[in-house]
């Protein structure tokens, strides 16, 4: 498994500019929570716990997210928490309702996405790596611990190497 450090250079050095990292700000989030809600129609019990596909899949990617890094993954935690509970309530409104908001959501996100990258000039990460849609989420988060002045070693190696892959 690529380290923390890797895996944000990787991704870095696909988002410099910063109206594409604005973009993603936005897109990457909506795209979570569309994605949330029909996995919420997926659902199972689980010692008596009603369980949902977005419950699972959210889980997965947090565990990932806290192999990665424990603050990074508490970050996500809120974050997933939020978009999970925004999910289920958007798929209890049904079936055509909640088709509709996925709709609008998913593609509405990656067309926020797709221009973003139209001011970067580079086309996205996952069109060479399609597993760095689960990087994106985390970065977002890096990002925002790096402005406000965590973990400057991090950041610093982050860019330094997103350097050099940009470069090379």
């Amino acid at each position: 498994m690529k380290s923390l450090e890797e895996q944000l250079a990787i991704y870095a050095a696909y988002h410099r500019d910063g109206r594409n990292k604005a973009t993603h700000f936005i897109g990457v989030p909506v795209i979570v929570l569309a994605l949330f809600i029909p996995l919420a129609w997926l659902r199972f019990d689980l010692g008596g716990t009603a369980v949902s596909a977005g419950m699972v899949l959210a889980a997965i990617v947090l565990l990932y997210y806290f192999v990665l890094d424990i603050a990074f993954g508490f970050a996500m935690l809120a974050v997933f928490a939020a978009l999970l509970w925004a999910g289920e309530r958007i798929a209890t409104l049904g079936a055509v309702a909640g088709w509709t908001w996925f709709a609008v959501l998913f593609i509405g996100g990656w067309i926020l996405q797709l221009v973003g990258h139209v001011y970067e000039g580079r086309r996205p990460a996952l069109a060479d790596n399609l597993l760095q849609i689960f990087i994106a989420p985390i970065f977002l988060a890096a990002e925002v611990f790096f402005a406000l002045g965590y973990k400057p070693q991090l950041h610093a190696a982050v860019q330094e190497r997103a350097q050099r892959l940009r470069a090379g």
